[in-house]
This record gives C-alpha cells, sequence and structure tokens, in this order.
C-alpha cells in the first residue's frame, strides 16, 4: 500500500481495548506527586539539569555522543577547538535552548499541530552551524540544504522506511493537525496521543533531517500542556536507554495491516497499541526513577555525603554544609545569612563559598543582593544524582548513597579518566 494514500488512511489514535490504561492512570497520578516534591527554586534548578539531560540522552540516540562536561561547557560558550566537537557542543546548546522555550511557555501559543512542529525545527536549525544544514544524497552525493522549519522537498528513506512524498506532506500535517488538537483529546488518553503522535510524526518524516528530535521535543511538550509532563524528568532519558527497544517500537508500528482485524488504515493498529503501551511504561519508569532520586530525605543524605566526601578530598570545607543543606530545603540563602550558618566572619564566607560558586553549585544570578541558590552543574551531577546520566540499556537501580569509602575512590577514578579523556584545555 502507497504511504501516499489519503491521509485520511494515517489513524492516529488507537482502539482503548488493548492500551495498557492502567499504567495510563498510574504515570498520571505519580507525575503529578512527583510535580509537587521540591520547592520552585530547587525545581528551577533540577529542571536546567534534566533539560541538559534531555539533550545527552536525545544526542545519544542520534549517534551523537556528546559528553555532559561538554554540555556543560557549551552553556558557557566554552566551545573545542576541535571544529567536529565545537559543532556538537552548538547541537546541544540549540536543543537546550529550544526546550527551555518549551518549558517556559513561550511556544504554547501555537498549539500542537504542524505550526508547533514547523517552530520546533526552525528554532533548533536557525542555531545550528552550517556545517550542520545540509544531508547528502545517498545516490547522487549531491549536499541538501536542510531548510529551518520547511518541509522537505526531496524523497527520502529512513531504514526499510519510504516516508510520504514531499508533495503529501502538506496534507498529512493537517490531518495531523486535528486529531492531536487537544479539546479533541481527554485527560485519561493524553499520555497515549503523545505516545501515537510521535510515532505518526516520525513516520510522516516532514523535515530533511531533525525528525527524531523534534518528535521527542514535541512529545515532551505534549506531555508538559497535558499537565502529566514536566521540567523535572525526561522520556528521552528511557527511550536512549532501551534504544533497540525504542527503534524495533517504531519499525512495528510501520509495518501495515496484520490481517483484516488489525485495523482499516495504512498502518497496523496493533503495532501502534505496542508503541503506545511501550512509551507510557517508558515514562512511568522514568517518573518513578526521578522520584526516588529527588527523595528530598535521600537527596540530603547525599548531599551530607558530598560535603564529606569533597572535605576528605580538601576541596570544600565541611562548614558550607548548613548553607548547602539550608538551601535544599526552603530553597536559597540570604548571603547576610551565610556567615551565621557557618559560625564564620562574612569574609571568611565568602571564602569558604567560592569553590562551590565556581563549581557552580552556588549562584546569585549575578545580583549582589539576590541569595544564594542551589544549581547543579551536569559535570558533576554523578556526585547527588547517582545514575542520571548512564549507560543504555542497563536497567536502573534505586539511587542509593554509597559507602564513603566507595564513592571517594569512585569519584578519583572519575577524575582520572575525564582528565584521560578530554585534551582540549582545562574545564572551567
Amino acid at each position: 500500500m502507497s504511504n501516499d494514500d489519503s491521509p485520511m488512511s494515517l489513524t492516529l489514535m488507537p482502539s482503548t481495548e488493548r492500551l495498557e490504561r492502567d499504567m495510563s492512570a498510574l504515570l498520571l497520578v505519580e507525575a503529578g506527586q512527583l510535580s509537587g516534591k521540591l520547592s520552585d527554586p530547587i525545581r528551577t534548578a533540577i529542571g536546567d539539569m534534566v533539560r541538559s539531560m534531555n539533550c545527552y540522552y536525545s544526542n545519544l540516540i542520534e549517534g551523537h555522543d556528546t559528553l555532559p562536561r561538554d554540555i556543560d561547557r557549551a552553556l558557557k560558550s566554552d566551545y573545542s577547538a576541535d571544529p567536529k566537537k565545537r559543532d556538537l557542543q552548538l547541537e546541544a546548546k540549540a536543543h537546550i535552548e529550544v526546550q527551555t522555550m518549551i518549558d517556559h511557555g513561550e511556544m504554547d501559543k501555537l498549539g500542537l499541530g504542524e505550526d508547533f512542529v514547523c517552530a520546533i525545527h526552525r528554532e533548533f536549525c536557525s542555531r545550528l552551524p552550517p556545517e550542520l544544514l545540509y544531508v547528502e544524497d545517498p545516490v547522487t552525493k549531491e549536499k541538501l540544504p536542510i531548510i529551518p522549519g520547511e518541509y522537505r522537498q526531496h524523497e527520502v528513506t529512513v531504514g526499510r522506511h519510504i516516508p510520504v512524498s514531499p508533495g503529501a506532506i502538506p496534507g498529512f500535517m493537517q490531518h495531523f493537525s486535528k486529531g492531536y488538537d487537544p479539546v479533541r483529546i481527554r485527560f485519561e488518553s493524553a499520555v497515549f496521543a503523545a505516545a501515537a503522535a510521535h510515532h505518526r510524526l516520525v513516520w510522516i518524516h516532514p523535515f530533511l533531517d531533525g525528525n527524531g528530535r523534534v518528535a521527542r521535543l514535541y512529545s515532551h511538550a505534549f506531555l508538559r500542556r497535558a499537565r502529566v509532563g514536566c521540567d523535572i524528568w525526561s522520556v528521552s532519558r528511557g527511550l536512549a536507554r532501551t534504544v533497540n527497544k525504542y527503534r524495533d517500537a517504531l519499525a512495528r508500528a510501520d509495518w501495515p495491516p496484520q490481517g483484516m482485524s488489525d485495523g482499516r488504515g495504512t498502518l497496523s493498529e496493533s503495532g501502534l497499541i505496542e508503541f503506545c503501551n511501550y512509551f507510557v511504561r517508558v515514562c512511568l519508569d522514568q517518573v518513578r526513577f526521578m522520584g526516588t532520586l529527588l527523595d528530598p530525605g535521600r537527596l540530603m543524605e547525599r548531599m551530607q555525603l558530598f560535603v564529606q566526601v569533597e572535605g576528605v578530598k580538601g576541596t570544600l570545607d565541611k562548614r558550607v554544609l548548613p548553607v548547602l543543606t539550608h538551601a535544599l530545603t526552603v530553597g536559597g540563602v540570604q548571603k547576610a545569612d551565610a556567615a551565621g550558618l557557618m559560625g564564620v566572619q562574612e569574609r571568611q564566607a565568602r571564602r569558604l563559598l567560592e569553590p562551590l560558586i565556581r563549581r557552580g553549585f552556588l549562584s546569585d544570578g549575578g545580583s549582589k543582593f539576590a541569595p544564594w541558590r542551589l544549581s547543579f552543574p551536569i559535570s558533576e551531577s554523578d556526585t547527588l544524582f547517582p545514575r542520571l546520566f548512564a549507560p543504555t540499556e542497563v536497567a536502573d537501580a534505586t539511587p542509593a548513597v554509597p559507602h564513603v569509602e566507595v564513592w571517594g575512590s569512585a569519584l578519583d577514578a572519575a577524575d582520572a579518566e575525564d582528565r584521560l579523556s578530554h585534551d582540549d584545555g582545562p574545564s572551567p
């Protein structure tokens, strides 16, 4: 069957009988509980870190292994001298900036249809260096330009999948826009709609390049608008860590109907159901992982152990702990109170806090009158958020507080490995 059949032949939502609705209900409840765990300032800091994490995992899916330290540098406009690594840093920064726009509601007025999809692509690609704005035709070797926000004008093949022809894209995207209009989707079906839209957008493949990344940003936005997703968890982490299952599920949903009872449209309904159930399970898994990671009591324990370990290493004075724990509890520390919390004079307080400021754990946003607030640089995330950046296809264990000697050894080993793997200058 041709992929250029009438757009109306593309079913956008599967029948509900075989959807894992109990799993969806759990996701709605647990995502809501996660959202209320943190004070606003701490949630903002966690959100900044999770956007970088989302970028890291989305890059992994695309085959771009940009290290957390390099992402951190890119956010400070500290780019590598290596042109390829610099381009990947710029790509990572572009991804984070676009997700920031989404998380701050700057694109909400565009709805969830093709205007929004094109805006994601336009905002992302317009931030890329010229070297990343073309693809090579595999047959003619011609360099084809990627136009930010514009539908492709060339036939493409993605593995075994042949997406719709360029002339058919506008019709399919109009159908997509109507089918996923939020006013037509009930709250309890929103997570399945986000999953289905993810596959259908990848299947249509409207752009010459960047479709997978756009689809994952779109899914993040869809879940956020449905009040299921938020800025402190990311479905991209789960998709990347089960990347083989992710690709298999996408490919299975590309199949034509497997018999008369497998839907009446262009594609297999059972394949779409399998993808939707997989997607919702991944979402729930990530919500639960972040819920454990962000449990206030456990986070406080890891904060205390972090200071203890750094004190043993001589990189922090243990007297800074009350400032960190106070900031974690109430969201910030007034500068005038910091000295009292540490039991030192004001001048000495600044000296003791300087390593935290330099490493990015404390920030006043550049204002001498603002309080100290916590921030979480992703280059040091392993210390407070174990397994946040973890190998793919490895099951998540419940984040635990390791023994001091074990953690100290691990930190020393990580420091040594990092020095060996970076030869383009000292880290900030």
